[in-house]
């Protein structure tokens, strides 16, 4: 993953194309591909060259003026030539029959970065020749990955994330009991549901705290019928109702023993979870609940090995007791 921008994304797309067809066209002996490295390098010259264009900026309106036809005219070329590439590709691959279920592997693969190639030069076009804003829903922010979503927490010194958000569910032990992989969705989105989820497999759950994220008024009606107390703070300014609810002695509580689950999710990060190797959505989830299983066997395993320590402790203070009765006597 690195920080997506539309020209480095095209970048991406168009170095999968010239990769995968030029050693596709060499396999079957289709000419005109023997030095599609050096054609990567050509599209990556053109790349560099919008790149740097674009971090020079002066306080000079004149300047900055001729700077933006450069970075325009600089665009051009560099969509120009990813075009010219990825029209030789389409040709070459109507050259190549589809005798086998590798080829036709390998071609769905190409097609596959050709759309994204695509895409990138539509929005590029709309954006820099035509001055038009893309909408996120029409983003994408990873070609490798496109599951990827734009995460902005408002955290101090992290503007932003990309990857997943991921809900658990954890109990007063520390160990977690559901978790949730949230595709395209909020946390007012998955509140009912996963608790819902949670009460299916743990019928003794009677009690629940959530972040401010998680409220909305249709949610905290429907989790009071599936809870006895539900800990959802109110976004905004409190109603005299709600002080009254807040302000609970029980509800104080139950905002106390809430981080808890955040030293979760740190622990959870600091054991492998910040990154994930795998690759695609079902290697994603995969890869958190293989995650969250080590976390569980973590917490077991110090449980273990503090009743451990009580039973050597306690074993030792026993000897010790009977070494002064028998020095007493």
């Amino acid at each position: 993953m690195h920080y997506p921008t539309d020209i480095n994304l095209l970048l991406d797309a168009i170095k999968g194309v010239i990769t995968y067809t030029g050693r596709l066209c060499i396999a079957n002996g289709i000419s005109g591909w023997r030095q599609y490295k050096k054609n990567i390098l050509k599209c990556k010259k053109f790349y560099r060259k919008v790149q740097t264009l674009k971090k020079l900026r002066t306080r000079n309106k004149e300047k900055n003026e001729e700077r933006n036809k450069q970075i325009k005219k600089a665009h051009e070329k560099y969509v120009d030539i990813v075009y010219d590439f990825l029209e030789r590709a389409e040709e070459s691959l109507r050259q190549i029959p589809e005798r086998d279920i590798l080829i036709s592997i390998q071609k769905d693969e190409i097609k596959k970065y050709m759309r994204h190639a695509y895409r990138q030069i539509d929005q590029i076009t709309r954006r820099v020749m035509n001055g038009e804003k893309i909408p996120h829903s029409e983003k994408v922010f990873s070609i490798f990955e496109e599951h990827t979503e734009w995460i902005s927490k408002g955290k101090a010194g992290v503007p932003q994330e990309l990857g997943l958000n991921v809900c658990i569910v954890e109990d007063q032990f520390g160990f977690i009991l559901h978790h949730k992989v949230m595709e395209k969705q909020s946390d007012k989105d998955i509140a009912v549901g996963i608790i819902c989820d949670t009460k299916e497999r743990y019928e003794n759950l009677v009690s629940c705290s959530f972040d401010k994220g998680f409220y909305t008024p249709c949610n905290m009606k429907n989790l009071n019928k599936i809870l006895k107390n539900v800990i959802l703070p109110k976004k905004g300014k409190l109603s005299l109702e709600d002080k009254e609810r807040e302000y609970d002695e029980e509800f104080l509580q139950g905002r106390k023993n809430h981080s808890v689950v955040e030293s979760a999710i740190s622990a959870m990060k600091n054991h492998g979870l910040d990154r994930c190797p795998d690759h695609g959505i079902y290697g994603f989830k995969r890869y958190v609940a293989l995650s969250i299983l080590a976390r569980n066997i973590q917490i077991l395993g110090n449980y273990l090995q503090q009743k451990e320590l009580k039973k050597l402790k306690k074993r030792s203070v026993l000897k010790g007791s009977r070494k002064h009765l028998k020095y007493a006597s």
